[in-house]
């Protein structure tokens, strides 16, 4: 009977322990990343424009800077 209570309590604990033992679950995978978009398609039109556009604001401020003096 003394071996018993000792090999029953001896099964639990090692069950307990087994469980501990066990790794986590790996993570999921990492999404795939974004796709490449060309940035190079509409650079010149863009820069075009905002050059026109600071030349424009920079003209519109001077002609106004005159004006008022």
């Amino acid at each position: 009977m003394k071996n018993n209570k000792a090999f029953i309590l001896i099964l639990f604990l090692s069950t307990g322990l087994a469980a501990v033992a066990q790794g986590a679950t790996p993570p999921p995978p990492m999404p795939p990343p974004p796709p490449g978009l060309p940035i190079d398609s509409g650079l010149m039109i863009l820069f075009t424009v905002a050059f026109s556009f600071g030349v424009f604001k920079a003209y519109k401020i001077a002609k106004d800077n005159s004006l008022t003096s």
